[in-house]
């Protein structure tokens, strides 16, 4: 080769000699420094995100040493994508040493669409796949065992057996039961049951209204009237109900005249009648219990209730009439309506006491004549039974009415129960209820 360039060129044939060849032109040396200096910068470049790549494999590595707990799930999921990458096998080089292109997995290829968010997640530790069984296996049922009550068993007989004695014995006895309802609707009868209702809510009502007056001056800081209030109740309150019917009704033979100055004048014979020596013993004692009661429910009632009406100017008899009084109600109303109760029962004592002509004396008398003694006893207790009842459920709608303010639900009314007993009794034998 180098001998062909050095020789002549050949003529042409028309014998022109041939244009001697340029020779080539030498590069600057410049030129070579710069081209030398080219495959070093590219060098350092192809350095540098070989370099970051180091950088990042090592944070990647310092990341995964530390114990998962500290690790949100975020760095796991984010972890997981490189190691699927270097678990990727890598590309074979040709001999020239060019990489073979790897073919791209096609979607319409994959029958289950499968997308790089869709890949299966990392599969749990063996320990936390216990875990999980373990939870996911429902406990066995517990089989409650009812407790069984021998005892109440044992009650239950015993007593309908007394029952069932008791009523031999009254079946078997020399009772005649027919003259009850004779007797039932007599006027004498009728006339006492009267008497035995006027005497008792009279004697209510007084016993109510001087039990108020005495609950107050109890209460009140003045010595004088609290110290004759105690007195009072201690008196009333510590003897028998039915001495003080015998002292009022023979008051006469100690005091003859009743001298109330200009108001009223009279001999203690005339003014001391039956009813009056009945209403008088009876009320008279009945304000003793009263009293307290009413104290109690004034003291049930908030201080602050008192404070806040006379901050707005109320004086101390309208604070009690329009503040204290109302919300004391719902306190006084259930045993006042036991007193009353008691009261319709207490009120036989004043036939035998003071010789008022109530209920027991009617029917006592009707006994005698007719030589049923025993049967007009069960018919006065009939009646008494029969008057009990009525006033209760007459108490009952009247602690209802007070107890709208404290409770969150009324109590059911007797007529409602029935109603909810019948319905509840038809579902049951429809099928319609179920444990």
């Amino acid at each position: 080769m180098t001998d062909s360039a050095d020789k002549p060129d050949k003529p042409d044939a028309d014998g022109t000699p041939p244009e001697p060849k340029a020779e080539a032109a030498k590069p600057e040396p410049k030129a070579e420094k710069a081209d030398t200096k080219k495959p070093e910068a590219k060098k350092a470049e192809a350095a540098k995100p070989e370099k970051a790549d180091t950088e990042k494999a090592d944070a990647e590595e310092a990341e995964a040493a530390k114990p998962d707990a500290e690790k949100p799930e975020g760095d796991k999921a984010e972890k997981a994508e490189p190691e699927a990458e270097k678990a990727e096998p890598e590309p074979e080089a040709d001999p020239e040493g060019d990489p073979k292109p790897q073919p791209k997995d096609d979607p319409a290829d994959d029958p289950k669409g499968d997308d790089p968010k869709d890949d299966p997640e990392p599969e749990p530790a063996k320990g936390k796949a216990k875990t999980a069984t373990a939870t996911a296996v429902e406990p066995e049922a517990v089989k409650a065992i009812p407790v069984r009550h021998y005892g109440r068993w044992v009650a239950a007989v015993v007593v309908l057996a007394l029952l069932g004695l008791l009523v031999n014995a009254f079946a078997s006895a020399n009772v005649h039961y027919h003259a009850i309802p004779d007797y039932l609707f007599n006027s004498n009868v009728i006339s006492g049951l009267g008497k035995t209702v006027l005497i008792s809510v009279l004697s209510m009502a007084l016993g109510l209204v001087l039990g108020i007056v005495l609950a107050v001056m109890r209460l009140s800081k003045n010595p004088v009237t609290s110290s004759v209030s105690w007195l009072y109740i201690w008196f009333f309150r510590g003897t028998p109900v039915y001495v003080q019917l015998l002292l009022w009704f023979n008051l006469a033979l100690i005091f003859p005249y009743i001298n109330l100055g200009p108001i009223y004048r009279d001999e203690m014979s005339d003014f001391m009648t039956p009813f009056m020596a009945a209403l008088l013993g009876l009320g008279l004692n009945e304000a003793a219990y009263m009293s307290e009661i009413v104290r109690a429910g004034i003291q049930s009632v908030d201080e602050g209730q008192t404070e806040a009406s006379h901050a707005l100017g109320m004086s101390q008899a309208k604070t009690l009439r329009r503040i204290v009084l109302p919300q004391a109600m719902r306190v006084i109303v259930p045993p006042t309506g036991n007193e009353f109760i008691n009261m319709l029962k207490t009120s036989s004592l004043a036939a035998s006491a003071a010789q008022y002509l109530e209920l027991l004396r009617s029917t006592s008398d009707i006994g005698q004549t007719t030589g049923a003694t025993v049967e007009m006893l069960f018919l006065a207790a009939t009646w008494y039974l029969i008057l009990t009842s009525i006033f209760s459920v007459g108490q009952f709608y009247l602690e209802r009415h007070y107890a709208r303010g404290s409770l969150r639900s009324l109590p059911l009314t007797p007529w409602q129960k029935i109603r909810a007993n019948l319905s509840a009794f038809g579902n049951r034998s429809k099928g319609g209820v179920t444990a």
